[in-house]
């Protein structure tokens, strides 16, 4: 099961009414946030999620509507009583920005680690392809985007574990107090020194659940493999008119269109569009040019939530 909060929806400048897009995941009580512009707090105080569990800041790019909002948040999160690390993820340049604006809380009762991910080069295509774990079965890809400096899209899952047979563990004499075990992948000796593995007694892994999240980007050619049967794709649209296209391309964003076309091509269960620009202060009036092409396409709201549960195929 994974919660996900869509906190702001703002581009550019947070307006009133309107925060700058960002995002809160939730899995087994730990949190993981997407993006941190200005004032990021105030909606996830809104989230009621609290602070101290955000284990987890993944930054598209190192604008400032996206980024700006680190040394806040970072000392609500100490005040809250945070001691764990926090893990900052982002494409390279991201440590020189978050150490600068750290100095501005250089006090806090955490470690901050910083991750700067690959653009190119067989660690970049591993996280396209496979992504990787960040704790149990929680696990995170990332795919270079398109915006003129080095910025990320970011695809978020949670696994699930082929079903487990108990028939078969009987029939090997498995003792029950291992079964546990071997349910969470893990393989156990048992005390004949048999070797068993998981794949003994469970089935093929099945379908989990996830979100991507894109924003600040042009569509690339690659993008919907990356967010293939995605359950949830939160897409930026700069703009909803499909007139200002060439204007959104001039400045590496998409417009409404672009985005329900990627949700389409990708066979994404829903599209949540987010990151408006402070010109469009009525979203929903555009919502057609995304609905024509992708009928699940949804203009997101700031404070908006949903929960993606594990469903049987």
């Amino acid at each position: 099961m994974l919660d996900i909060f869509l906190l702001g929806t703002g581009g550019m400048m947070p307006l009133p009414g309107r925060w700058l897009s960002s995002m809160l995941l939730r899995h087994e009580g730990a949190l993981a946030l997407v993006d941190c512009g200005e004032g990021t707090q105030v909606p996830m105080k809104q989230a009621g999620w609290g602070f101290k569990a955000v284990d987890y800041i993944f930054f598209t790019h190192c604008h400032a509507d996206h980024i700006a909002g680190l040394p806040g948040l970072a000392l609500t999160i100490g005040n809250a009583g945070k001691e764990t690390p926090l893990d900052l993820y982002g494409p390279p340049g991201l440590r020189r920005v978050a150490e600068s604006l750290l100095v501005l809380c250089p006090d806090l009762p955490f470690d901050v680690r910083v991750a700067e991910l690959p653009m190119s080069g067989e660690a970049a295509e591993e996280a396209t392809a496979a992504g990787f774990p960040l704790f149990g079965s929680f696990m995170f890809g990332y795919m270079p985007a398109d915006h003129g400096m080095p910025c990320v899209s970011y695809r978020f899952s949670v696994r699930r574990r082929g079903e487990f047979f108990p028939n078969r563990a009987r029939a090997l004499n498995i003792p029950v107090r291992h079964w546990r075990t071997l349910q969470l992948g893990v393989p156990v000796t048992l005390e004949d020194g048999r070797e068993i593995e998981p794949g003994m007694v469970t089935g093929p892994e099945r379908k989990g659940v996830s979100v991507c999240y894109c924003t600040d980007s042009r569509p690339t050619a690659r993008m919907p493999e990356f967010f293939k049967n995605t359950d949830l794709l939160v897409c930026e649209g700069l703009y909803g008119d499909d007139a200002q296209q060439q204007n959104a391309a001039g400045k590496r964003h998409m417009v409404f269109g672009e985005a329900a076309r990627l949700a389409s091509e990708a066979g994404a269960g829903e599209l949540w569009l987010t990151h408006y620009s402070p010109a469009m202060p009525n979203p929903h009036d555009y919502i057609e040019a995304a609905t024509t092409r992708f009928a699940n396409s949804i203009c997101g709201r700031d404070l908006m939530a949903k929960t993606l549960s594990f469903r049987e195929v």
